[in-house]
């Protein structure tokens, strides 16, 4: 079990943390962003971006052989009274806005999508009722692209929920006005056969508020990818996510949060379970301190639970530091089995060790279903992972 270290206000040092780097979070990746795919080389699994991703279970999605259709998947959205929702052609100015595509599949995404789905939060709105969004999965291959746009310091919670079998490779936008605050929920709960990439693009505006909570369950291979940026000053991001990996499963999660304007603030969690033989989960968590950041405040977290044997976890924390005049920034990554001690302290009161373990598993992802704030979708998450666990123990 690895840990990682914080870093006080001004310090820095050696390691997996870099300060004034040669080359930055963006510049890592095989080609600069793009939304032409064209200008992406066919990836070939050894580049940074792709090195832990199966490439050949991508189904066509990668190498540009993948095509939609028609029957990839059905989007339906559920809004509050006062919520705009349009389909829009690909000339909307607001697509697009919110970040760039960074590798080939993303930019095959944005290439190939023909209509994206919008939703916007009019100025000092504040929901009572979440925007739910369902995308389902009809068997086919699909390429798509959400928006979601909160005015100057309107109010709103999303849930976007993925189920059924697809291959979908997808952008999804948020755009959040000055003073906004936006809570995403974005739910993986795909059959077994599917595949699902896609690039969450956050831009935050002056003094708003962004919470993604990512929560991945089913699929066979998922490969999402949040990142954030902030448009202006006091902004603050925070992603949480949580994921469990069952046998032959491919999870990856890589996070960026580009800290490119003063006094901001951003802090991620994320915590997995595998179980059964090779299941594979993958955190990266890339957090780059601009040398115009300054006033900086950031933490990340990865923490991971291993069931059984035959499964595997790579977990990459990195924090690159351009300006020594931060507040604090620091990250931290583990992954263990079981806590002995706490098996013997319930069991010795009289708790069966099945039972316990169901225990020690759900108090470990507890502290991220709580930040969802949606009861039918907190009920749902752990009725979920007591239903995973029935397979291990």
């Amino acid at each position: 079990m690895a840990e990682a270290q914080n870093i006080p206000a001004g310090s820095t040092t050696a390691g997996s943390i870099a300060v004034a780097a040669e080359s930055t979070v963006a510049t890592r990746m095989s080609a600069p962003p793009s939304f032409d795919v064209a200008d992406f080389p066919v990836p070939h699994g050894r580049e940074e971006e792709w090195r832990f991703t199966p490439l050949e279970r991508l189904r066509g999605l990668h190498d540009g052989t993948a095509v939609a259709n028609g029957t990839g998947i059905k989007v339906d959205i559920d809004a509050p009274e006062g919520v705009v929702v349009e389909t829009v052609g690909r000339d909307d100015a607001r697509i697009g806005r919110a970040g760039t595509p960074v590798d080939r599949v993303a930019a095959q995404a944005y290439s190939s999508f023909e209509k994206a789905s919008v939703v916007t939060v009019p100025k000092e709105t504040v929901l009572t009722e979440p925007v739910r969004i369902a995308v389902h999965g009809e068997g086919g291959t699909a390429f798509a692209h959400q928006v979601i746009e909160l005015g100057a310091f309107a109010e709103a919670v999303v849930v976007i929920d993925h189920t059924g079998d697809a291959v979908v490779a997808a952008n999804v936008d948020f755009l959040l006005g000055d003073g906004a605050k936006l809570t995403v929920v974005s739910v993986q709960d795909w059959d077994d056969k599917a595949v699902h990439v896609a690039q969450h693009n956050a831009l935050v505006g002056r003094d708003a508020s962004f919470k993604s909570i990512v929560v991945t369950f089913g699929g066979d291979v998922v490969r999402l990818h949040p990142r954030v940026q902030y448009a202006g000053t006091g902004g603050e991001a925070e992603l949480f996510g949580l994921y469990f990996t069952d046998a032959g499963q491919h999870q990856e999660h890589r996070l960026l949060v580009d800290h490119n304007a003063p006094h901001c603030r951003s802090n991620a969690a994320y915590k997995g379970a595998l179980q059964g033989q090779d299941a594979h989960a993958v955190w990266i968590g890339d957090v780059l301190i601009e040398a115009k950041a300054e006033g900086t405040d950031t933490y990340e977290m990865n923490r991971n639970l291993v069931l059984t044997d035959g499964a595997r976890v790579d977990s990459v924390p990195n924090l690159e530091i351009e300006t020594g005049e931060i507040v604090g920034a620091g990250h931290a990554s583990a992954t263990g089995r079981f806590d002995d001690e706490q098996l013997f302290y319930l069991q010795s009161r009289g708790i069966p060790a099945d039972e316990a373990r169901r225990l020690v598993v759900r108090g470990f992802f507890a502290e991220l279903v709580q930040k969802i704030g949606l009861p039918d979708v907190e009920e749902r998450l752990l009725a979920k992972i007591d239903a995973e666990l029935e397979a291990s123990v």
